[in-house]
């Protein structure tokens, strides 16, 4: 990948949002002669499809963090760490909230979003989210502070945690929840009731993993019912308070935690008001993913929506758009016009607990069980950045799997200093 010095003559491309889809972008752009920086409001790139596991101290909030400085150096581009404060399109410059301001010939926007609370009163307030590294942190030490609570005495013993939202977030964390209080705590914690501690799944849709086949969706709420989680399908949230849910009609429900899983949206953050929005005030884009308007700008990954059939907001589908944007740059700095996106469907999967997850590919395999998990556990390390964060996850998820029956397993002590 590291090949001679860049050009310093080369137009400048600018990629805010170092993720799934602005590192992509990274490494194609790496192999033109455009001057590349990145700009990022964090030093690290997340892993986010194993934050539940930190979330729920199987890892630690390292192993799934990637430096980005060592990405840049990889792909002879420039990083600065800060957050996008204003974007002029006409002018072609961008001013970070430090009010250092960059020159752009060419912007790709892979800034990610935010938890999507729908209008629910309190949600925000009481809610907590899982979409950050440190969204995962602080919400495994609630869960740890809460155990730690019950175990001396402190508090009451009934322990409730409602997850909201069956997506495949709110899924991974009910299944692993629960093994956590089947399998660990009576060793780790033995001075909880079990049976005091309740896990709660709720979905306004008559489903679960709604973008799956029926079998599927059948079999992960059997295996959530099956480890003892309480899934309730068909239900909205009302609201959300300190200690409870209420539901649409009128009923409640003891909630001390409450995950909200349900949805994501674009954050208005003042850079992008003058962008055209699409649905939850995503970036509107063309088929060749430019921002509705604009000739040099491009948005990828979660941040931007459009087109007749809409990618699902995974990874693959980020990774595809940000090398798919990264190609039109290319092709504009040659002369040549820019291509529509396809988008190459290399299936889904998601997991439910230890030796339960489904996995469907677009060939019409699908898979669920042992097989499936392996098979999700084998993909997620092998896309996790650097060597050392594959070989220590596969080594903690181990660990995690063969000794939580004897309080191993549970990851303490790597809280995050308050930035």
């Amino acid at each position: 990948m590291r090949a001679g010095k860049r050009s310093m003559d080369g137009p400048h491309v600018l990629v805010v949002g170092g993720g799934f889809a602005g590192l992509t972008a990274l490494d194609k752009l790496a192999r033109t002669s455009a001057r590349v920086t990145l700009v990022d409001r964090n030093v690290y790139s997340t892993f986010q499809p194993l934050l539940y596991q930190v979330a729920t101290a199987g890892l630690t909030s390292s192993d799934v963090a990637y430096p980005l400085w060592s990405v840049t150096r990889k792909t002879r581009a420039e990083f600065r760490k800060g957050e996008l404060a204003a974007l002029d399109p006409a002018a072609r410059t961008a001013r970070l909230a430090d009010g250092h301001e960059y020159h752009w010939d060419y912007l790709i926007l892979a800034t990610g979003v935010s938890a999507n609370f729908y209008g629910v009163a309190g949600a925000a307030e009481n809610g907590l989210s899982l979409y950050t590294r440190r969204d995962a942190i602080a919400l495994r030490d609630r869960l740890l502070l809460e155990f730690e609570r019950r175990a001396s005495g402190d508090a009451d013993p009934e322990f409730d945690i409602t997850m909201v939202g069956g997506g495949p977030t709110g899924v991974e964390l009910a299944g692993t929840l629960a093994e956590l209080r089947n399998i660990a705590l009576p060793a780790a914690w033995p001075g909880i009731d079990q049976k005091k501690v309740r896990i709660r799944l709720i979905e306004m849709a008559s489903s679960l993993l709604t973008q799956y086949k029926a079998k599927e969706r059948d079999y992960a709420r059997q295996q959530l019912v099956n480890r003892g989680v309480d899934v309730l399908l068909n239900t909205q949230i009302k609201e959300i308070g300190p200690d409870k849910v209420v539901l649409s009609d009128g009923s409640s429900h003891r909630s001390d935690v409450t995950v909200w899983t349900a949805g994501i949206q674009a954050p208005d953050e003042g850079w992008n008001s003058a962008l055209p929005r699409a649905h939850a005030g995503r970036i509107d884009v063309g088929s060749d993913l430019r921002v509705v308007g604009q000739e040099r700008i491009f948005a990828v990954g979660d941040v931007s929506s459009g087109g007749e059939n809409p990618v699902p907001q995974l990874a693959q589908p980020a990774m595809q758009q940000g090398r798919h944007a990264a190609e039109q740059i290319k092709r504009l700095m040659a002369g040549q016009p820019t291509e529509p996106f396809s988008y190459h469907d290399k299936g889904i999967m998601a997991t439910i607990g230890r030796r339960s997850a489904v996995v469907e590919l677009p060939s019409g395999v699908r898979l669920r069980g042992t097989l499936a998990w392996l098979a999700w556990l084998g993909l997620h390390i092998f896309y996790l950045l650097g060597n050392r964060n594959r070989v220590v996850t596969l080594i903690n998820l181990s660990w995690r799997y063969l000794s939580w029956s004897r309080g191993g397993g549970v990851i303490v002590g790597d809280d995050l200093p308050e930035t």
